[in-house]
C-alpha cells in the first residue's frame, strides 16, 4: 500500500536494499542457535578492563576536551599515533594523510560521495565486502566483477576489466570478507603495475592485516605503490588505504581511519563534515590511551591466539562432517571462510532449514555485485567458542545431506 511519502523519496532510494546480514541476525537472536552468520569479533578479546583505566584516566586529565565538540579530521595524538604505525611498515605518512571516520562503513560512504557518479563503473572482487555494495549502490554505482580464486582476485582477467573503463579498483587483499582468501605478492604487484598503467586508483580495504595465524605478513597494496614513486614528497599514491580498531580493539567505538593524498583527505573531510561533523571526540581519547605503549601489539597477539584456535576447529569440523562435493578454504587469518556447496543447493532456500537445526550462516549470493553464488555461504569463526563450532558444523552437514538427499 503507498502512502504520501512514497512520492517524496530521492531516487537513490530505490537502490537503498537492507543488509541482508542484518536482516538474517534478527532470526538468529534465540539463544539455541549457533550462529556462524555476523561478522563479530569474540566479546571475551575485549579489552575491557583496559577501557575502564583509560575511561577513568581520560576523564580525570582531559573531561573537558573529551567532551567537547572536535576537528573533522580527527583528534590529532590518535591520527599522529597511526602515522607512526604506518611509518613502521615503510609507508610515509603524516597526521595530515590520515582522517578518522565513525568506522569503516562511514568511510566508505564518504568515498562513494567524492568520488562516484551515478552509472560509474567500480571494478570489484567477486565475491566482495556486501557493505562496500551496499554503501555505493545508493550513489548509483555498476560494478565490474573479477574473479577469486585461493590466492585472491585474479590479475590474469584484471586488464580486460581495466578496459572497461572503471573509476577505480575496490581490494581486501588480507583474509578477504567473505572469503578469508589473500592476495599473493606477486598479484599485488600485477595489480599495482596495472593499475598505474591504466591510471586507475586503488581502494585497499584492510581490516583484517594484523589477524594473520599462519605465514608471512605480505606488505600492504599501499606500500608495494609507494615503493614505485618519488619519496622524497608528501604521501601521494595512487591507493586509498582504509582500516579499523574494530577488529583489534572493539567494534563499538566506532573508529576507524583513511589514509590517502592530503587533496584526497581534503575531499573527504567536507564531505564528513555535512555527515556527522566529527568522529566522537571521547572514543578517540579513549582508544588513544589504550592504544599507547605498546598495549595494541600485546592486545593483538591474544586476538591472534583466540582466532587461530576457532580457525582450526572449524576446518577440522568441516573437515570431519562434510559430505563429498562440499569445498571450503583455509584462511590464514582474519574472520571468515568460504563454503561451496554443490550446484543443486541453493544456499537461501537452505537457509530456514538451517535455523530449524539451530544453525546459521550468510548465504553467498550476497556478496556478488552481479548475481551468481546461489551455491556458497560465508561462515564466520570469531564469534563462537571452540566447543560449540564443532556441534554447529555437524549440523549444517545434516541441512546439507538432507539436501543433497532431496536433490
Amino acid at each position: 500500500m503507498q502512502t504520501p511519502w512514497d512520492f517524496r523519496y530521492a531516487q537513490r532510494t530505490q537502490r537503498m536494499k537492507a543488509s541482508a546480514i542484518r536482516e538474517l541476525l534478527k532470526l538468529t537472536e534465540q539463544p539455541d542457535v549457533i550462529s556462524f552468520a555476523g561478522g563479530l569479533p569474540a566479546p571475551e578479546v575485549f579489552p575491557v578492563e583496559e577501557f575502564r583505566r583509560a575511561c577513568n584516566y581520560v576523564l580525570d586529565h582531559q573531561g573537558a576536551e573529551a567532551l567537547q565538540y572536535g576537528t573533522t579530521d580527527g583528534y590529532v595524538p590518535l591520527c599522529e599515533m597511526i602515522a607512526r604505525y604506518t611509518n613502521r611498515l615503510g609507508i610515509g605518512v603524516s597526521k595530515d594523510n590520515i582522517l578518522i571516520t565513525s568506522g569503516s562503513q562511514q568511510a566508505l560512504d564518504l568515498i562513494g560521495k567524492i568520488f562516484i557518479n551515478h552509472g560509474d563503473r567500480i571494478l570489484v572482487e567477486n565475491p566482495t565486502y556486501l557493505g562496500a555494495i551496499q554503501a555505493w549502490n545508493a550513489y548509483g554505482a555498476d560494478y565490474i566483477p573479477v574473479a577469486l580464486d585461493d590466492e585472491g582476485m585474479d590479475t590474469r582477467q584484471l586488464e580486460d576489466a581495466l578496459r572497461k573503463g572503471p573509476k577505480f579498483i575496490y581490494v581486501l587483499p588480507n583474509f578477504q570478507n567473505p572469503t578469508g582468501c589473500t592476495l599473493t605478492l606477486e598479484r599485488r604487484k600485477q595489480l599495482i603495475k596495472l593499475a598505474d598503467q591504466y591510471g586507475v586508483p586503488i581502494i585497499e580495504d584492510d581490516p583484517y592485516g594484523q589477524l594473520r595465524y599462519e605465514g608471512d605478513d605480505l606488505p600492504a597494496v599501499e606500500l608495494l605503490d609507494s615503493q614505485m614513486r618519488d619519496k622524497t614528497n608528501a604521501y601521494s599514491g595512487n591507493v586509498i588505504y582504509l582500516s579499523t580498531f574494530s577488529k583489534i580493539l572493539a567494534p563499538g567505538i566506532r573508529l576507524a581511519w583513511v589514509i590517502a593524498p592530503t587533496e584526497v583527505i581534503n575531499k573527504l573531510v567536507l564531505a564528513k563534515q555535512g555527515a556527522d561533523l566529527h568522529t566522537s571526540t571521547f572514543n578517540q581519547i579513549v582508544a588513544h590511551e589504550v592504544g599507547q605503549h605498546g598495549y595494541l601489539d600485546r592486545h593483538v597477539k591474544l586476538i591472534q591466539d583466540t582466532y587461530r584456535e576457532r580457525r582450526n576447529v572449524m576446518v577440522e569440523s568441516l573437515e570431519e562432517h562434510m559430505p563429498n562435493g562440499v569445498t571450503w578454504t583455509n584462511p590464514q587469518g582474519g574472520l571468515f571462510l568460504w563454503v561451496n556447496m554443490p550446484e543443486q543447493i541453493n544456499a537461501i532456500e537452505m537457509f530456514k532449514d538451517a535455523v530449524i537445526q539451530k544453525v546459521a550462516y550468510v548465504p553467498g549470493e550476497n556478496f556478488f555485485a552481479c548475481g551468481g553464488g546461489e551455491n556458497s555461504m560465508r561462515l564466520n569463526f570469531s564469534c563462537t567458542k571452540p566447543e560449540l563450532i564443532n556441534e554447529g558444523i555437524a549440523r549444517l552437514s545434516k541441512v546439507i545431506k538432507a539436501k543433497l538427499r532431496e536433490g
